[in-house]
């Protein structure tokens, strides 16, 4: 009888019927819960959540100081303007997909990984692009302040990584106990 109880709490099924009352009703989720609807509020209150909004708000502010430029045609602060547009693109299609819950209905892909990668990859190309930036400056306003706003995004980008690692090894560490 308790491999039955066993069943009824691994088995994620929705709807209500059969079993023991008990159970099955600490087993199944409600649905008026907080994860019922398309939105997750949760994670939009979520410490990882106000990071992508902070990354995206200070990527948008580094394009506009560079766009602002007068010599914002040249190749040198394109690179910078095409890494800060992809790095913002790339931070809300995941910010999207947490909030709208989309990785539950897309399994096939690793999301944790990826937004691992993308994270790491985006953070060393835009160092790099601001970098190169501040260099090339000669002492505009604008291309200087477009710098900063890079070096600030690539700062949180870097604690996106940190938080996202430190994440993933304490569950790896209570999953192994469990």
């Amino acid at each position: 009888m308790s491999r039955g109880l066993q069943v009824v709490r691994t088995d994620a099924s929705s709807g209500g019927g059969g079993g023991g009352g008990a159970s099955t009703s600490s087993a199944a989720p409600s649905a008026s819960g907080p994860d019922s609807g398309v939105l997750d509020r949760g994670y939009a209150g979520s410490c990882s959540a106000l990071l992508k909004v902070a990354q995206m708000l200070l990527l948008l502010i580094g394009f506009i100081c560079i766009i602002a430029s007068p010599v914002a045609g040249h190749s040198t602060y394109t690179y910078f303007k095409i890494i800060s547009m992809f790095d913002l693109v790339m931070i809300f299609i995941f910010y999207v997909v947490y909030i709208f819950r989309i990785y539950r209905m897309l399994t096939c892909i690793n999301w944790p990984l990826a937004e691992f990668l993308h994270y790491l990859i985006g953070t060393t190309l835009l160092l790099i692009g601001s970098v190169v930036v501040v260099a090339r400056s000669s002492g505009s306003a604008s291309l200087t302040a477009g710098a900063v706003f890079g070096f600030l995004a690539s700062f949180l980008c870097l604690l996106s990584i940190w938080l996202s690692y430190k994440v993933s090894c304490v569950t790896q560490s209570t999953d192994a106990a469990v």
